[in-house]
């Protein structure tokens, strides 16, 4: 029995449910922070770094011996900084590394694989877009069938419609048939349901963005006008009197590319140089997107 005046020293033993409110958590939990800082920092250089840069970054941690340099000329970086022009000033991060320079051999063949890949690249682009203009030239095609067989003073001109696609373009001829010419002889006024027929042709035009090309061309046989005027002025005055129309029917002025004219030179039926069909208009909607050689899209 403890005497009086005397001090009581009482141990109390702690449980083991205690134990989470120690300090191992905060050890984890700065882990994790240092983790994640750590990870967006690496998302922050991916997404201000160029290609070029990327590269540069991926060989530094190739296994290869590097030196390190103050010269930006053989950078990671190029010299330059990872942060956008646009913020210039303190705090920029510039990171600026010599790299060992690749062999010959590795320089040819990174050389020889990048124009590969940039050539598949470009294939591959104006394939797509080649595909899409001609669906394009397609549907403008219909559409013009179309509106000759909605007008019934116009579908008998249907006759003299050919349509099609070339290398260069959707080409859209307006030609003679035996008995039925376009223009009175010699002369570069084209009758009035002509006139009709180009006005719809505008209309075909506008529909797409493509520059224009129009020739004009007569058949083979010799002519001599007045003042010396030949088969060659009198294919050029059709195409021009073409172009006067359809400029009159809303299409834009700076989009026609040339106007000539062929005279015979270029029959539609070479073995028949002097057929109604030789002598026409040739209104071609000239493409943009170049027609790849057979093949090389392969």
């Amino acid at each position: 029995m403890a005497s009086e005046g005397s001090v009581v020293i009482k141990k109390i033993k702690k449980g083991d449910h205690g134990g989470h409110h120690g300090g191992a958590w905060k050890v984890a939990y700065a882990d994790f922070v240092t983790a994640m800082m750590a990870f967006f920092l690496l998302m922050w250089l991916i997404n201000t770094t160029t290609p070029e840069q990327k590269r540069g970054i991926a060989d530094y941690f190739a296994p290869e011996s590097v030196s390190r340099s103050q010269s930006g000329s053989g950078s990671i970086f190029g010299g330059t900084v990872a942060a956008s022009q646009g913020q210039k000033g303190a705090g920029q991060l510039a990171v600026t590394m010599q790299l060992k320079p690749p062999a010959p051999e590795q320089t040819s063949q990174r050389q020889s694989t990048a124009n590969s890949v940039a050539n598949a690249e470009s294939s591959a682009s104006g394939k797509a877009d080649q595909d899409s203009e001609s669906h394009a030239f397609e549907q403008a095609a219909a559409r013009l069938r179309q509106a000759l067989q909605d007008m019934p003073d116009l579908l008998e001109l249907s006759k003299h419609v050919l349509i099609d696609q070339t290398p260069e373009g959707m080409r859209i001829q307006l030609v003679d048939q035996d008995g039925r010419s376009m223009f009175e002889p010699g002369r570069a006024e084209p009758t009035e349901r002509v006139q009709k027929l180009l006005q719809e042709v505008a209309k075909v035009i506008n529909t797409l963005p493509n520059r224009i090309s129009i020739s004009g061309h007569t058949d083979g046989a010799p002519f001599t006008g007045p003042n010396g005027f030949t088969n060659w002025e009198l294919s050029a005055a059709r195409a021009n009197t073409a172009r006067r129309i359809l400029e009159q029917s809303g299409v834009a002025e700076d989009r026609i590319a040339q106007v000539v004219g062929k005279a015979g030179s270029e029959p539609l039926y070479p073995d028949n140089p002097i057929a109604s069909a030789n002598r026409r208009i040739s209104i071609v909607l000239m493409r943009e997107a170049p027609v790849l050689p057979p093949g090389f899209d392969n």
